[in-house]
């Protein structure tokens, strides 16, 4: 609404201006009625145009001008008369190419600024520095930050402005879960850009011709020469197909899970009683539920028990272990 505020002013107020200014008749008015049209012009064709690629048409056209400055200089040190003299009659549409030159020159450029990113990372990569791009999923996880901060990533870690904006997009979300996974996603970035343990930056990398962030994470990283970390298991069939690393960070949790043997002695706290009788039920730190034979007596409680058996399930591992001293089946005192 108030570009068209100004639009009428254009067109309504320069008229007048002009006709109070320059000449008190109808040219003077219609003088004042196109300068308001050319200013419209000027707007409208500007309205497509981001601020960013203005402010880099200016400083372009601001460089061929320091150009011509320095080629005026260059001249009059040659001290040739007949070169000055060709260079004073040529000297205004000089500078005018090279200030058009400049701003045409910055605008095709623009996209290679993005590629900026790619080089610098990619030289930080030839120079041992590995690289890590961090997905949506592995973000919202939160484990990231405690394994960048235990030094068991080596190397940098980049993330696209994207995923950025994608977390952006799920902090407003109306869906309380949504919300609550882009707020902590937004938290864990900034966590990690205050972390010391690890560098970290947003990268302003995109891949305009694909719409699914999964398939543009992985092909930024196939650019970089970089591993993806994820917690996202079609992220890792996709980079399997780049034949890039995909770092997941369940199956790490997987591999750390505590490795037990049968006739092994373990600690247990029976945390309440289990399904059959006399069972108690324990957990491991990592979930892992452990059955716990003649344990019902000893809820509330932490004892010493031996492994018995170990039952590997599509959900996990269960332990079976019995109560050390207690009496096993089938057996009489």
């Amino acid at each position: 609404m108030i570009i068209w505020i100004f639009r009428v002013i254009a067109l309504v107020g320069t008229p007048v201006l002009t006709y109070l200014t320059i000449a008190k008749d109808i040219k003077g008015a219609a003088l004042g009625f196109f300068i308001g049209l050319v200013i419209i012009g000027v707007e409208y064709v500007f309205e497509s145009v981001s601020l960013f690629s203005l402010i880099i048409s200016i400083i372009g056209a601001v460089v061929g001008i320091i150009v011509s400055k320095l080629l005026d200089y260059t001249v009059f040190q040659i001290g040739n008369d007949g070169l000055n003299q060709i260079w004073q009659t040529y000297n205004g549409i000089i500078r005018y190419a090279l200030a058009l030159l400049g701003m045409i020159i910055s605008i095709r450029k623009i996209p290679e600024i993005d590629d900026l990113d790619k080089n610098i990372l990619s030289l930080g990569k030839r120079s041992g520095r590995n690289i890590k791009v961090l997905d949506l999923s592995a973000i919202v996880d939160g484990r990231i930050l405690d394994i960048c901060e235990t030094h068991f990533i080596a190397g940098s870690v980049v993330t696209p402005r994207f995923v950025v904006q994608e977390l952006h997009a799920l902090a407003e979300s109306g869906e309380p879960i949504a919300r609550a996974k882009g707020r902590r996603g937004l938290d864990i970035l900034a966590r990690l850009q205050e972390s010391k343990e690890m560098p970290f930056r947003v990268i302003d990398r995109d891949i305009k011709e694909l719409a699914d962030s999964s398939l543009k994470v992985v092909r930024i990283a196939r650019e970089l020469g970089a591993a993806v970390i994820t917690t996202d298991f079609n992220i890792n069939k996709l980079a399997a197909l780049e034949n890039l690393v995909a770092l997941n960070i369940n199956d790490l949790t997987v591999a750390l899970k505590p490795v037990v043997l049968p006739g092994e002695d373990m600690s247990v706290f029976v945390m309440k009683d289990g399904k059959e009788k006399e069972q108690g039920v324990g957990y491991l730190d990592d979930g892992t539920m452990i059955v716990v034979e003649d344990g019902r007596d000893f809820v509330g409680k932490k004892v010493d028990a031996t492994v018995q058996s170990i039952l590997q399930t599509s959900q996990g591992r269960i332990i079976f272990v019995r109560v050390k001293g207690s009496r096993a089946p089938g057996r009489t005192q």
